[in-house]
């Protein structure tokens, strides 16, 4: 999956950010998610949704709401409506690049701002929600014991999450006018309805509402013993993988994938601090990676090895991106200490193995070799010279450098 920063105009004019994930292939659709209230393009929903739909092919965009997130705007100048009109914009500026969404997807009070914009959008041929309710008006629920204050005073500060909002009266008049039968039914679309039988903070009976209003086609699929953020991983890879699955049918997609898309559906997990490889292809390379319980990912070798599919990078291109990633998360953590304006950073790897300086050869007679790592690291910012020859000092301090700059012990045991 590629990611691209994406930047529109929202509702009032104000800049928002946006993540547009994109497959490693030809892009043969296009979706917009919208994330649930208060929340942000980042939530773990969204990301996993994100990946199981570019394996797919379809393009991904998430993004932050007016006065969430990296957006820029005043939260508590937002209405639901103002929500819809961001979405419309976010559509728009797909259109843009040639990539009108066909597909909509939205989280919580998103997916009944995504029923209420999709039903506009003749291009849209799918929509999902994930534990929308069907009123909008649903979500004071979260600050109820404010409204009287907020009636009175025009504006009161909630808390919501742990974290401090500002919520106004317009939001509340918006939200108490909206009504969502008309949309539904003027959808135009195929529904899926997401939704967890003991959802604390939106009722079932919500996806109750919103199927029964909805014409066919339209699905419903449990989320089980989810919680309304959908906050386990497990949860949220079940949800992705049947979005993913399900949408193919409705955007006219061939669902026989080409091998190297393919992700499996996630095995037993590992305990936290260990990493599981299990083999998955018996007659080829391919090895399912199982980070801790919270991480899937593939390794395989290129199909320059017979045999190989290349689903997945191969064992070394792993160990350079260990010490990419890791050299990068210590710069940033120094840089951030510092307060330095360090707006980005990218750390290219390659790796060669070349013969001992010392002409040593190895229990066999053949010459000895060592391997090669070379960073090729690249830091914007307004920073000066000495900051810049600083940061390059704290690469060497990445663990995973010393891991690799030092010898190191393997033991080997036979657990079956």
């Amino acid at each position: 999956m590629r990611t691209e920063t994406l930047t529109f105009t929202g509702h009032g004019g104000a800049e928002l950010a946006g993540r547009l994930d994109m497959p490693e292939g030809p892009v043969r659709a296009t979706a917009l998610f919208a994330h649930c209230f208060t929340c942000t393009k980042n939530i773990l929903p969204a990301r996993r949704i994100a990946a199981r739909l570019t394996e797919a092919g379809i393009a991904v965009l998430r993004f932050d709401f007016t006065g969430l997130g990296d957006s820029e705007g005043d939260f508590a100048e937002t209405t639901f409506a103002s929500n819809i009109e961001d979405l419309h914009a976010a559509a728009e500026a797909l259109a843009a690049r040639d990539m009108e969404p066909s597909l909509m997807i939205g989280h919580s009070l998103g997916g009944t701002a995504v029923l209420k914009a999709a039903a506009a959008r003749k291009a849209v041929k799918a929509v999902v929600t994930l534990g929308a309710p069907y009123a909008p008006d649903h979500v004071t629920r979260n600050f109820a014991c404010r409204l009287t204050e907020i009636e009175k005073n025009g504006v009161a500060e909630v808390d919501i999450g742990g974290r401090p909002f500002t919520i106004s009266k317009a939001f509340l008049d918006d939200i108490a006018e909206q009504e969502l039968t008309g949309a539904i039914h003027r959808l135009g679309a195929a529904l899926l309805v997401m939704h967890a039988p003991r959802d604390e903070v939106v009722g079932i009976r919500n996806a109750t509402d919103i199927f029964t209003a909805a014409l066919h086609p339209k699905s419903f699929v449990t989320l089980g013993d989810a919680d309304h953020l959908i906050s386990k991983a497990e949860d949220a890879e079940y949800a992705a993988t049947v979005i993913a699955a399900w949408a193919g049918r409705y955007l006219g997609l061939d669902l026989e994938l080409p091998s190297h898309a393919a992700m499996p559906v996630p095995g037993k997990a590992a305990p936290e601090g260990t990493v599981r490889v299990t083999e998955l292809d018996p007659e080829g390379f391919v090895q399912e990676v199982a980070n801790g319980p919270h991480h899937w990912f593939l390794s395989d070798e290129p199909l320059s090895v017979p045999l190989a599919t290349n689903r997945g990078p191969n064992p070394y291109a792993l160990l350079k991106a260990a010490l990419g990633s890791c050299t990068s998360m210590t710069m940033r953590m120094y840089a951030r200490v510092k307060k330095w304006p360090v707006t980005g950073i990218s750390v290219e790897v390659t790796h060669r193995k070349v013969p001992a300086e010392d002409g040593a050869t190895d229990d066999r007679g053949r010459p000895l070799k060592i391997d090669v790592f070379t960073r090729s690291i690249t830091l914007d910012g307004d920073l000066d010279d000495d900051q810049r020859a600083r940061l390059i000092e704290i690469a060497d301090r990445c663990p995973v450098h010393r891991t690799l700059h030092q010898s190191s012990r393997i033991e080997t045991l036979l657990a079956g």
